[in-house]
């Protein structure tokens, strides 16, 4: 009989486990970077205000939500 353990043996479980790796580690990078932006952008939006942007201005420059800009300047 053909069991779980056999199937893990096979040349094509082991390459379709790697790629399934390699996939995981791409996506976790990407969105690492996703995030990293998105933490900078926010840093970014008291300075902005600070130089006399509107709330507006800044999301607009941003490629933010008015939504977010305002939680950012909280």
């Amino acid at each position: 009989m053909f069991g779980l353990s056999d199937l893990k043996q096979t040349r094509v479980y082991q390459e379709g486990k790697e790629e399934g790796k390699e996939e995981g580690i791409k996506e976790g990078r990407k969105e690492g970077t996703q995030a990293g932006r998105l933490e900078a952008k926010l840093e970014a939006v008291p300075k902005l205000l600070a130089l006399g942007l509107t709330v507006e201005q800044v999301a607009e420059v941003l490629g933010l939500d008015i939504n977010q800009v305002q939680q950012a300047s909280k």
